[in-house]
């Protein structure tokens, strides 16, 4: 349930165009249904600005299909991170409407809020590689209503590549920098630009790497100012802080 179909629904009631009783039973799933197997949290977009997300990973496809049903049915949109193609399937037979992005793994129902020019994210990633992990984070933001500018394959061992965009990194409300191996990307993002910065380690890179440990430990000792750090591989997190930094008042705002 979101603040508009609220705001619209009151409005009804006032003019007559609705009954209380009818309000009351649009509104009788507040704050939360009970699937059993799941607890879905129906009032979050009203606490929080986003509807709750479905974390695909360890969940069945016939449950993520009733699941993202009932999320669409309150919200009119649902998203699912981290899913299969084989459950991406068994939703897409059950509810017509679900979109699957195979290299972010996320499923998708509804359509996505009309994007304002500013402000804008940017999503940046190291190498071809970072990809799955800047997608996640790039498609979250649009199925949460942001413009997103993508920059891809800028990792510092061609720095030419990401000095070449900084018009477009300046301009940014935030920027997620996403990068395995050392990291480093996220630190010179850190030194050239005066928004938000949040790294993104990935799980990309050879022996020590340690699946993205090195880089998760280079960003956090980053000597940049303004840069925040999720966990390894969480695109979609980061999105999220993105999203929350910019539904503040993030820079062209209004």
């Amino acid at each position: 349930m979101n603040p508009e179909r609220i705001e619209r629904l009151l409005n009804q009631v006032a003019t007559g165009e609705v009954t209380a009783a009818k309000a009351l039973e649009e509104l009788r799933d507040l704050p939360f249904q009970d699937l059993e197997h799941t607890t879905i949290d129906t009032h979050r977009e009203l606490r929080q600005g986003a509807p709750e997300v479905v974390f695909g990973a360890g969940k069945s496809g016939e449950q993520l299909v009733e699941i993202l049903d009932r999320i669409y049915q309150s919200n009119q949109r649902a998203l699912a991170t981290r899913v299969s193609r084989r459950k991406a399937r068994i939703v897409e037979e059950a509810l017509p409407e679900a979109r699957y992005d195979r290299l972010s793994r996320l499923l998708a129902l509804g359509h996505r809020p009309e994007a304002k020019a500013h402000p804008y994210a940017v999503v940046a990633c190291a190498g071809t590689s970072d990809l799955p992990v800047a997608e996640e984070a790039s498609q979250t933001l649009e199925f949460l209503g942001h413009r997103v500018e993508r920059l891809t394959d800028v990792g510092v061992a061609g720095l030419h590549r990401l000095l070449d965009k900084l018009e477009t990194l300046r301009e940014a409300g935030v920027v997620i920098s996403v990068a395995g191996m050392e990291g480093a990307l996220t630190s010179v993002i850190g030194g050239l630009v005066a928004c938000p910065v949040i790294g993104v380690p990935t799980s990309v890179g050879y022996g020590i790497s340690r699946g993205g440990e090195a880089a998760l430990h280079a960003m956090l000792s980053s000597c940049a100012s303004g840069v925040s750090v999720v966990n390894i591989d969480n695109g979609f997190g980061a999105a999220m802080v993105a999203s929350s930094i910019m539904r503040s008042g993030g820079k062209h705002a209004g």
